[in-house]
């Protein structure tokens, strides 16, 4: 908007109009201090490489830009964001102190981005670093640990070795569906590790890399994994990379509020076998996993 200035305006600043730009912050200022906070810029530059002729934004700055447009607009589609980008760079140049541009945000260069975030090598170190940062800073109990999966459906064309695939769904078995399984601190809900894959795997042994994962991780002498029935499909074996089961209910352990502070508080040990009985009595879907690390 251009507005006609006062003669007094005119000469103390030198112009007769002034251009007033007009940006809507919304929640973005919000969401991008707390990813700062959380340090995701910094992790995501420490482990992401970086080509020397790529542009000046680093890798860190985009994702975080870009998750906050995801989360502000309810948007995924990286098509769009470039002309966001165009009606918000002085807001988001101001909050990131370095001069951002449209192209900064192309949908060529947020595809780069999410092949580097599509490494296994890359994305675990990734979650290593911003549960280490956030466990610390906020002093999180690491007791519990929840292990699940759940399925996005979705109306998407099926390729060969491609995510999107046909299998067991409990909403739209007609349209094809990626898997996803999370390991996230419980109660709180806070995720550890998460895994992206096809949706025609059984979620049977999924949580085998996830737990190895978050053990390697988060260095405890103790974890306790809870989980649905479809845990005990394995039977890790003693002494399994250097971490052996401290007990496993042949007839599922339970997930309860109270069982699983008896079982995990610091004075109680191990559950001990007429435990494992009776919960598994009590609710005998559930089923329970601790590790001890050696």
């Amino acid at each position: 908007m251009r507005v006609q200035l006062a003669q007094q305006a005119q000469e103390i600043l030198g112009q007769s109009d002034l251009v007033i730009i007009t940006e809507r912050v919304d929640d973005v200022a919000l969401l991008i201090g707390q990813m700062v906070k959380m340090g995701l810029v910094e992790v995501l530059d420490r482990h992401l490489p970086r080509h020397w002729k790529q542009r000046r934004v680093s890798w860190g700055w985009t994702a975080v830009i870009w998750l906050a447009y995801i989360l502000t607009e309810g948007d995924h589609r990286k098509v769009s964001v470039e002309a966001y980008i165009t009606g918000m760079h002085h807001t988001l140049s101001h909050l990131s102190g370095q001069r951002i541009e449209p192209l900064d945000f192309s949908d060529d260069r947020l595809s780069h981005l999410l092949t580097h975030l599509s490494n296994p090598t890359y994305w675990h170190a990734i979650e290593q670093d911003l549960n280490a940062c956030s466990i610390e800073v906020h002093a999180l109990s690491q007791d519990v640990i929840r292990c699940d999966a759940t399925t996005v459906s979705g109306d998407h064309d099926v390729t060969d070795g491609g995510l999107l695939q046909f299998g067991h769904s409990k909403d739209d078995p007609t349209r094809p569906q990626i898997k996803v399984m999370i390991g996230s601190l419980d109660p709180l809900g806070m995720p550890l590790a998460t895994d992206v894959l096809s949706g025609e795997r059984a979620d049977d042994g999924l949580s085998i890399p996830l737990i190895e994962r978050i053990v390697s991780g988060l260095h405890r002498p103790a974890l306790l994994f809870v989980g649905d029935c479809k845990m005990s499909a394995f039977a890790p074996q003693p002494g399994r990379h250097g971490r052996s089961p401290h007990g496993v209910s042949p007839g599922g352990v339970p997930l309860a509020g109270d069982a699983v502070g008896a079982a995990s508080g610091p004075e109680a040990g191990p559950p001990t076998e007429g435990c494992l009985d009776s919960l598994a009595r009590t609710r005998p879907a559930l089923r329970l996993l601790l590790y001890t690390i050696q």
